[in-house]
């Protein structure tokens, strides 16, 4: 099974066909490579509200049910991916830990 048209878009990066899901877990926008890949590790499904629905394909359900279609994550794929995020947090230059107000 294959995406609807009106459901695929193209990556800003690598002009490759996706489509945009929303994970089952947490509700979070998922890009998947609209072409469908046997290889893939991740389930589609259109919903009753005509939204794409992406699960995880794990030993403990490792079966396509009737109306998914087998596909690949686009960040495992895209050939031009964006720049990793940092963690956040800046390391110290001096190495020395800073003390607290009753050890000065």
């Amino acid at each position: 099974m294959k995406p609807a048209s009106h459901h695929i878009t193209r990556c800003r990066r690598c002009t490759a066909p996706i489509v945009w899901c929303l994970t089952s877990a947490n509700g979070r926008r998922q890009p998947v490579n609209a072409v469908p890949d046997e290889e893939g590790n991740v389930a589609v499904s259109s919903g009753a509200d005509g939204v794409l629905y992406v699960r995880t394909v794990t030993a403990a359900r490792p079966d396509i049910r009737p109306g998914e279609w087998r596909a690949m994550p686009h960040h495992a794929t895209c050939t031009s991916p964006p720049p990793r995020r940092s963690s956040g947090g800046q390391r110290a230059t001096s190495g020395a830990v800073r003390p607290v107000p009753w050890q000065r």
